[in-house]
């Protein structure tokens, strides 16, 4: 394990879109910085996270729909290699290496720092709706055809967690990046079915958005994750994931759904 924490550099050039991070920095940090000039890309669902093993892993986000993913913005990265070589790494230059880089999953070096393609992001539509798990199975049925049709504008996922009162609840996470008033129209459907045991949409800055999911996932906690994919969300899969939720040994275990959807 190389700790690279201490290096935090941020470079924005606002002109030309692009910024440049050192491997310490945590998507927070990055966030901070970028949108000082009203910029930013696709990065994480916890402000926590370093910026270095989420793009090097493809990298989700509440951008993805319009921009990809954190690797689809990634212009060029420096990589120490298991020689000593210093090298740089992007679509013109050590191409190979610049396609391992970008999601391959393997240990091509030690990646020092990331160049990115910003994009302007202004304050979003974002929040959470709470539903009590014994409605969960028609409220996911309902999320599931809302997202067949919603625009790529629209990052959402569900999370199935503990709630801080003890009890279990399925989370749908929304932001909406556009206009407030057309992301008001867009997720009315969605704010009125149930109705939920909560509603906590609301204009937020993109940096509020990032900061969503981190009071449920603090910082050394000894998380341990599996993940895959589904090629859809039938009645028998939601009872299954339902019925293991319900039956979850810790008040820290949950299970997350992640929409995918739009730039490819």
């Amino acid at each position: 394990m190389i700790d690279l924490s201490l290096m935090k550099s941020v470079r924005v050039d606002p002109q030309g879109k692009t910024v440049r991070a050192e491997a310490g920095v945590t998507w927070g940090e990055f966030d901070r910085e970028t949108q000082v000039f009203g910029l930013a890309t696709t990065g994480g669902l916890v402000s926590t996270t370093g910026i270095a093993g989420l793009t090097l892993g493809g990298g989700l986000g509440w951008l993805m729909g319009n921009y990809g993913l954190a690797c689809d913005n990634l212009i060029s990265v420096d990589v120490v290699t298991a020689d000593g070589q210093l090298l740089t790494a992007s679509k013109s230059r050590n191409e190979d290496l610049f396609w391992g880089l970008r999601g391959g999953g393997g240990n091509f070096g030690i990646a020092t720092s990331f160049e990115f393609q910003l994009h302007p992001v202004e304050p979003m539509l974002g929040g959470i709706l709470i539903h009590r798990l014994d409605k969960a199975a028609e409220a996911m049925k309902f999320y599931d055809d809302f997202t067949r049709t919603s625009p790529d504008e629209l990052g959402s996922f569900v999370g199935f967690v503990t709630s801080p009162e003890g009890e279990r609840v399925m989370a749908i996470f929304v932001a909406y990046n556009g206009a407030v008033g057309e992301g008001q129209r867009i997720l009315k459907p969605l704010r009125e079915f149930g109705p939920p045991l909560a509603d906590m949409i609301g204009p937020m800055p993109y940096v509020q958005v990032q900061r969503m999911m981190d009071d449920a996932l603090p910082a050394g906690r000894q998380n341990y994750w599996k993940s895959n994919f589904l090629k859809g969300l039938d009645t028998q899969a939601v009872n299954v994931i339902i019925d293991y939720v319900a039956k979850a040994p810790s008040p820290h275990s949950g299970v997350a759904i992640e929409q995918f959807s739009g730039a490819q």
